[in-house]
């Protein structure tokens, strides 16, 4: 009988046969992910486009009375002596010129350089209380301000936001350490832009959606178990991270929170 000759791989005849491919872990080989995840900076770089997602900006922020033609983009504005608010078609203003000359604008510096967009919206002349809102990660303020607005109107409440480092018209890059930095930046301008404010003491309110698919609903447990003058927290069962206003609770619980459970003085 003929024998049978099997060549193995790399031997003999011609030339050798390259060795198989290293495994691989959804298309990264070993060596690939140890660089992503083991070799500094690249986590806190990971971690940062992961969790920063800046849009296009949809609006530009001009310092003082500076309000000079936006070249047929902006769609509307409103200047103040502070600064001077171009909104683009992107920014999906719902309201009218009324509404947009209640918005104050300017720029803040954060103790890490970055210049800060800061808005702060007069939607309840009467009221007691600024609510500082930070936005989601994947928005700015000229998408946010007309949510502002709404909800400002709604629980009798001014409103005060900004701009993270590398969103909107904000400049630097947005990162962890900028973001401490922006939010304190943004609460040293909150008490010295509106005078009557000079120390806030006020209980917290924990609000999360028990499905919210970005941040876990852990952490606004944990935040709640942490809080040393935490109120009665909402959960809004069903809730995820990008839909929670739109559950009647959620308004009916900042009403009550507002009306009955901060500190009259």
């Amino acid at each position: 009988m003929p024998a049978v000759v099997r060549e193995q791989p790399g031997s003999g005849g011609g030339s050798p046969s390259s060795p198989p491919p290293p495994p691989r872990m959804n298309g990264f080989s070993l060596g690939e992910l140890c660089w992503l995840f083991c070799c500094p900076p690249c986590p806190s770089r990971i971690a940062a486009k992961l969790a920063f997602l800046p849009p296009e900006p949809t609006y530009t922020l001009l310092p003082g009375e500076a309000a000079g033609g936006g070249g047929g983009v902006a769609v509307v504005a409103a200047a103040t002596a502070a600064g001077c608010l171009h909104l683009t078609e992107r920014a999906d203003w719902q309201y009218t010129q009324r509404e947009l000359d209640s918005l104050e604008v300017f720029f803040a510096r954060t103790a890490r350089g970055s210049r800060l967009g800061c808005m702060f919206v007069r939607c309840a002349p009467d009221s007691r209380y600024t609510l500082l809102f930070s936005h989601g990660n994947a928005v700015d303020l000229g998408q946010m301000c007309s949510f502002y607005i709404g909800l400002g109107s709604r629980i009798n409440c001014n409103v005060f936001s900004y701009d993270y480092s590398g969103y909107g018209a904000s400049d630097g890059k947005p990162s962890e350490k900028n973001l401490y930095a922006d939010i304190e930046a943004a609460w040293t301008a909150l008490r010295t832009s509106i005078d009557k404010i000079t120390k806030v003491t006020s209980p917290v309110l924990v609000i999360h959606g028990t499905e919210d698919e970005v941040i876990d609903f852990s952490h606004g447990l944990a935040m709640y178990e942490q809080c040393p003058r935490a109120v009665e927290p909402l959960w809004v069962e069903g809730a995820g991270h990008n839909d929670i206003e739109l559950y009647a609770q959620y308004l009916e619980r900042l009403k009550h929170f507002i009306g009955h459970e901060l500190p009259i003085s």
